[in-house]
């Protein structure tokens, strides 16, 4: 056995398991994820793995739990609209580094602490500022469908700037033959638009987050009172 490998077996822990596989898939996706390849990257045989998580789907719990960690947890203290709307972005940023935690953070069925702490802290922030337990959920069910939705919409677009999505709709734009686009004629403005300006997902995501928390905002009084 090599010094190198044999350093890296007595340095290996759980959470450097965990931390390489994030790293892994940040880079590779969860396809580029298998254990044979993350112990190669750590230095070490796979059998050398199991001593710390007990197979893939355990080492999937561990890697959601860390992207949960890295989410702002909802203060009371803060208001519970500016501490929904923080945690929202929070949970956007975390599944933009983190794009293979598309779809999975609500799909474990064993959540790690994190997991739980962060829905607890959303929970108690919303039944504290007095919204029943029906409301809590459905002003739960709404902000997480609104961010895992834009997420998994920026996940699979081809482009990430504004500049990028102007350019993509410049390219659809010259290839729409004339007679095809006077048939859509306001489907023609927004690509002539976003090809002129391009098309910012961080302003549209704080525009419809806004949108959503100034809905729930108008409704707070009638579902404190009547649920």
């Amino acid at each position: 056995m090599s010094r190198d490998v044999a350093a890296a077996r007595q340095t290996l822990s759980t959470a450097r398991v965990i931390e390489a596989a994030v790293e892994l898939a940040d880079r590779e996706g969860l396809d580029g994820l298998s254990m044979r390849e993350l112990a190669q990257r750590l230095g070490v045989v796979p059998m050398a793995l199991y001593k710390h998580v007990a197979n893939k789907d355990d080492l999937l719990d561990g890697m959601v739990d860390t992207v949960w960690a890295e989410v702002e947890a909802p203060s009371p203290e803060l208001g519970w609209r500016e501490a929904m709307r923080r945690r929202s972005i929070s949970l956007r940023d975390a599944l933009m580094r983190h794009r293979w935690a598309v779809g999975l953070l609500e799909a474990r069925m064993r959540p790690g602490p994190a997991n739980l702490s962060q829905h607890n802290a959303m929970m108690g922030c919303l039944r504290t500022a007095g919204f029943t337990f029906r409301t809590t959920v459905h002003v739960t069910s709404a902000l997480d469908a609104y961010v895992y939705g834009f997420a998994l919409q920026e996940k699979t677009l081809p482009f990430g700037t504004p500049e990028e999505s102007g350019e993509a709709a410049a390219a659809k734009l010259d290839a729409t033959p004339p007679e095809l686009a006077q048939q859509f004629p306001h489907l023609l403005e927004v690509v002539s638009e976003l090809a002129r300006a391009g098309y910012d997902y961080d302003e549209e995501f704080l525009t419809g987050l806004d949108l959503l928390l100034d809905g729930v905002e108008r409704l707070r009084p009638e579902w404190i009172t009547t649920g």
